[in-house]
């Protein structure tokens, strides 16, 4: 072997012992992500912009996807499964936001960090990293008072009874709608987030109110959708009875492009990466900087600061014909 050869071997083998000596040294965290349910497109999307997260992509973070199957019970046992395995930081995404209070405090108790994102824990000591859902219950609320004009009968689908989005969403609904007194309630139902529950709740109102429905207010995407193919099977169109919802999520975007739904975008990468960020900097100490490009994207709206705060809130984006299909490539990974 030439001589060049062996020392640009030797320089290679070096360099790749240095590299494994630094990973070594490195400091890993393992975190584990305790979301309500992976049926639906907007979790579907939250858990895969976590996993593009730097930190993760790096291996600083060992992350581990918990699918709380809609259930209160399985999620604190998957909880109590993390504190005991040693976790260092749980993002946690609850089904219902009082039911997972105590498990939330044990593990806390136990050091292990605790982030809420997208739904709030009933519990003020736990950060969170979202949207405010009494906000977005009024932007949908107030687009269907535009396109009634101010009156008309309404149907509102609602999210799992008991969690947090749906408690507040309905709250900022109720609101909006309340000083609207020509605008009435006819139905109320939950159709627990998903599209086919959505679409059965949507026929039976339909065949129970025939041309009694003047609007659906559902209160996120799937749901919304599963209306719009109700009201397309009945021969109705979004200028029969609008609908209108709340997540901005692909198929949603595509629809309000159609004029099919009117929906306000959460960005569901800021949620996930966001939380991360913040669990990191709670364990990593004062010096971590946040990785996520997301602190850029908000940097009016949202501020990092020391990222010791107690709430990071969101904005919505309103979802126009003008920024669609940027928004689309947004929510979409690119695709």
């Amino acid at each position: 072997m030439k001589l060049g050869t062996t020392l640009a071997a030797t320089a290679a083998l070096s360099l790749l012992a240095c590299s494994i000596a630094m990973a070594a040294d490195g400091k890993t965290y393992k975190v584990g992500a305790a979301v309500y349910g992976l049926k639906g497109q907007f979790m579907q999307n939250w858990v895969r912009e976590l996993k593009e997260h730097p930190a993760v992509k790096d291996g600083t973070v060992q992350l581990t996807v918990f699918d709380g199957n809609y259930d209160a019970l399985t999620q604190n046992n998957q909880i109590e499964n993390m504190v005991t395995q040693r976790y260092d930081a749980i993002l946690f995404v609850p089904i219902d936001t009082k039911a997972g209070v105590g498990t939330v405090k044990a593990a806390m108790s136990n050091d292990v960090v605790v982030i809420a994102s997208n739904t709030k824990v009933a519990d003020a000591s736990v950060p969170y990293v979202g949207n405010d859902d009494v906000e977005g219950g009024r932007l949908q609320a107030q687009a269907m008072v535009d396109k009634l004009n101010g009156k008309g009968n309404v149907v509102i689908i609602q999210g799992p009874i008991g969690q947090s989005a749906q408690i507040d969403r309905e709250k900022g609904e109720l609101e909006v709608l309340g000083k609207h007194p020509d605008i009435k309630i006819i139905e109320k139902k939950t159709a627990n987030w998903d599209r086919a529950q959505a679409l059965a709740l949507t026929e039976d109102w339909l065949n129970a109110h025939p041309k009694g429905i003047n609007g659906v207010i559902a209160q996120n995407d799937d749901m919304a959708l599963g209306a719009v193919q109700a009201l397309k099977s009945h021969g109705l169109t979004s200028k029969d009875v609008p609908v209108t919802s709340i997540d901005g999520m692909p198929d949603a975007i595509q629809a309000a492009k159609k004029d099919e739904v009117t929906t306000f975008l959460q960005d569901a990468q800021a949620q996930s990466q966001g939380a991360l960020d913040v669990a990191l900097r709670a364990l990593a100490g004062k010096d971590y900087k946040p990785q996520s490009v997301i602190w850029e994207r908000y940097a009016k709206e949202v501020k990092w600061g020391d990222g010791t705060a107690k709430n990071y809130i969101l904005p919505w984006v309103p979802v126009t014909n003008a920024n669609a299909d940027a928004l689309y490539k947004q929510v979409s990974g690119g695709k």
